[in-house]
């Protein structure tokens, strides 16, 4: 049997692809109004789900990290059967509200270099919970920081030497009074009689009914990097990460904060040799011993810990060759690959670069399985992309749960979400907005798959507007999404705005 037909057949039956998604708005965060200013510091720069899809976390460029819980799960604590025998079903879809915030990062100055460090969050990895507590890591351009979230009870102080009937002689000459404060925000008018108290009661610390979220930071794991961090990923482990720059992969221990092993450098003995710089890592979800790594030439390196200490070699590269005579100044500014996803199950890696989305096979290094059009459109533009910087934009990537669709963002608030699953054609675009169909129209250059999942590209669209024949908005970009874990639900970031959509 033909070993890439084989694959096809391991991604389930090709003659029935799964239908289009049919998605709806859910919920929106922060939303705006019209002709509200959008404070920078308030615009979102990090979205991520934890891996039960119960908790999904913000940051913005003013440093704060926001949490959102999970609402609509099934009741705790109750048993299965127990809901059965009362035909209880649950919601449709998943609902999140507002669990804490805090601030994570703030405002920095480099002295020796001259150079500030802002605030702003780049990204958020949640690791393992524990206790009930939850732990996550986030970063800003210089510092990484380990948190855990855990509730605790609000204590408070009783039981005071407030028995003012032992007042001497029950008038203000005979006593002295005191107005005192308590640390829960409470004052007494303490009254103390001439002779003094026959006896002192120490005060009691009781813990009340309530509870109260508490944002602590465990570790801090600076000054490990020369360059702006441009990712953080977890081992499957549970016990160490990576960190990435334009330059070099760190790896630490989660316990150890004041020690990390340089696994990757790609920094050249004279920087005028440089060529290229790398632009995200992600670890494999379930090999602790493999990582990938992409750059600014479109490559991706998959990488075995266990082959040496220091990674200089790869164990497989997945690049795209370009076709002979197509060169131009922008080649490879636009084949800069700005995120990079494995799939859950580690067998595919989704790549985005800034004209397409690329799903690769880690067991096909002859090139990509699946190539979809994001901004073809936008080719004749290109010069005009370039002097504003939107050339430059970092546009994120997400694969579902089952790995059958693939997401992205786009202009104009725009994302759009592709089937990956072979057969398919499914191409929805989208706006972040209550009505996230306002602007759909059917995409017409959808690519093709052959019997391979090899994908043949297919006609350019529009140049004069966007996928749907709108004029594009280039100050408005949907940068940052996620995707549910276990349901096809997405979350996206609109400047200040979290919007979430489901099917």
């Amino acid at each position: 049997m033909n070993p890439k037909a084989a694959d096809v057949a391991e991604c389930g039956p090709s003659d029935s692809p799964p239908p289009p998604l049919d998605w709806r708005f859910s919920q929106v965060f922060g939303e705006r109004t019209a002709g509200e200013e959008v404070q920078e510091v308030d615009i979102i720069s990090a979205i991520e789900f934890d891996k039960s899809g119960d908790h999904l976390a913000t940051g913005d460029r003013g440093g704060r990290v926001v949490l959102f819980e999970r609402t609509d799960n099934i009741r705790d604590n109750e048993d299965r059967r127990e809901l059965e025998s009362q035909d209880y079903s649950a919601n449709k879809h998943p609902e999140f509200r507002y669990k804490t915030e805090f601030q994570s990062h703030e405002p920095e100055f480099d002295y020796l270099k001259s150079l500030e460090i802002e605030e702003k969050i780049n990204k958020i990895r949640w690791c393992q919970t524990a206790n009930n507590a939850l732990f996550l890591l986030s970063t800003n351009d210089k510092t990484i920081k380990y948190w855990k979230v855990q509730e605790k009870k609000v204590k408070r102080v009783a039981v005071m030497n407030m028995d003012t009937t032992q007042n001497g002689g029950g008038g203000a000459a005979s006593s002295s009074r005191t107005n005192s404060s308590l640390p829960n925000g409470g004052s007494y008018d303490l009254s103390f009689p001439p002779g003094g108290l026959p006896s002192l009661r120490l005060p009691v610390v009781v813990a009340s009914q309530e509870s109260n979220l508490v944002a602590r930071c465990r570790r801090v794991y600076a000054h490990a990097h020369d360059y702006h961090i441009n990712s953080v990923s977890n081992n499957s482990d549970g016990e160490t990460f990576i960190s990435a720059d334009d330059l070099r992969i760190n790896l630490w221990n989660l316990e150890i904060s004041n020690q990390s092993f340089n696994i990757v450098d790609v920094k050249p003995a004279n920087m005028e040799d440089l060529t290229e710089v790398i632009t995200c890592a992600e670890f494999h979800p379930t090999h602790c011993n493999t990582l990938a790594y992409s750059s600014s030439k479109g490559s991706i390196r998959l990488l075995d810990l266990r082959q040496s200490a220091l990674l200089d070699n790869h164990s497989k590269l997945f690049e795209e060759h370009e076709a002979p005579g197509t060169r131009s100044f922008f080649t490879e500014i636009i084949a800069s690959i700005s995120d990079i996803k494995f799939a859950r199950d580690g067998r595919h890696i989704l790549s985005r670069d800034y004209m397409t989305l690329k799903l690769w096979d880690i067991n096909m290094d002859s090139g990509p399985v699946a190539t979809f059009q994001v901004h073809e459109y936008l080719r004749p533009k290109l010069c005009d992309l370039y002097e504003n910087d939107s050339i430059f934009d970092k546009f994120e990537c997400c694969l579902s749960g089952d790995g059958l669709r693939v997401a992205t963002g786009s202009y104009s608030n725009l994302f759009r979400v592709f089937g990956s699953y072979p057969g398919s054609t499914e191409a929805t675009t989208l706006e972040a907005s209550r009505n996230p169909m306002r602007r759909q129209a059917q995409n017409a250059a959808r690519p093709a798959r052959s019997l391979m999942t090899r994908v043949v590209r297919r006609g350019a669209e529009s140049p004069g507007a966007d996928v749907n024949g709108n004029a594009y908005d280039f100050s408005t970009k949907l940068l940052h999404l996620a995707w549910h874990p276990t349901e096809n639900s997405i979350a996206c970031a609109a400047a200040n705005s979290l919007y979430m959509y489901y099917a």
